[in-house]
């Protein structure tokens, strides 16, 4: 077992998402993005400062990454992906349209180590109005956008896609399904952006069910378990190394950050949560003494404005 420390979660940001996604670091920025599905909303949250800064959309934000224009964010929408500059709030033109919208939408998404974006796709769970309707079935698939603008289906019949996550050595990839209770690895051919050898990671674990992951730079997945409270850290072998208690029951995603990527920015969601849970929807962070690693970026072509 790895000798680390990890403090307990702090809140801080009571912003109160439905279902709060997609965190990623921006260095730069010196900021966590994240984002609420149901609210059709980003936010920022500025460590210098503490202060959180919302904006809105037309329809349900389901994911965000970094691109290689220090100054563009790629949203990833329920209906396709935009490029999105937040200093001045300019929102461009759709790169990629999903044609199964709305019937089906787009769910989690990041970039890989070569710089494509990796999306998953789910069965619409969110009306016009951001109310929720049931998921279910296995309409989802696992998409790749090359920085080109080609898409390829790497894996179909998915009930809810979650889980896009790289080891350090470029190696191995990870994909889940939320309904499945599943992870599943890969081998990850770098050089192609290809993955073959799909096997059980993490299955069936009575902790709920697996949301979001990040890879930490020993190369341990971190799990937020939605309905089960916790993130649950997996060696690389598959043997669970521990699980962090979090204060609430829906954790949803997380990713590393600050200054030496040892901070853990953790979502939330206070759908389906319990009136006890007070800061549901809420964003944490949780102090390690393991660093993460580097957050990948969408590496945009010169045709993608």
């Amino acid at each position: 077992m790895s000798t680390i420390s990890i403090a307990a979660p702090v809140c801080v940001a009571p912003t109160g998402d439905i279902c709060g996604e997609g965190a990623v670091w921006h260095a730069e920025h010196r900021a966590v993005y994240w984002n609420d599905i149901n609210r059709f909303l980003i936010h920022r949250f500025t460590v210098a400062d503490h202060a959180v800064r919302t904006w809105l959309f037309d329809e349900p934000v389901t994911a965000l990454t970094l691109t290689n224009r220090p100054d563009t964010l790629a949203v990833v929408l329920g209906s396709g992906v935009i490029l999105w500059e937040p200093e001045t709030d300019k929102r461009h033109d759709f790169i990629f349209r999903f044609a199964e919208w709305p019937r089906v939408r787009l769910n989690d998404a990041r970039a890989d180590p070569s710089g494509a974006l990796w999306i998953g796709s789910m069965r619409n769970n969110v009306n016009a109005d951001g109310t929720g309707r049931e998921a279910g079935g296995q309409d989802g698939k696992l998409f790749r956008l090359d920085p080109d603008g080609t898409l390829r289906i790497c894996r179909e019949q998915v009930g809810i896609a979650n889980t896009l996550a790289w080891s350090p050595d470029r190696r191995r990839f990870y994909f889940g399904d939320s309904l499945a209770n599943t992870i599943w690895s890969y081998d990850y051919h770098a050089a192609g952006g290809e993955i073959s050898n799909e096997r059980p990671f993490l299955q069936g674990l009575a902790r709920g069910l697996p949301d979001g992951s990040t890879v930490d730079s020993e190369g341990y997945l971190w799990n937020c378990r939605f309905f089960g409270g916790s993130i649950v850290r997996v060696a690389p072998d598959g043997v669970i190394d521990r699980i962090v208690e979090m204060p609430l029951k829906n954790i949803t995603t997380c990713t590393f950050g600050g200054a030496d990527l040892k901070t853990l920015y953790v979502t939330t969601a206070r759908a389906e949560a319990p009136p006890s849970d007070r800061l549901a929807g809420s964003l944490f962070a949780i102090e390690t003494n393991i660093a993460g690693q580097t957050e990948n970026q969408f590496q945009l072509s010169g045709k993608m404005r």
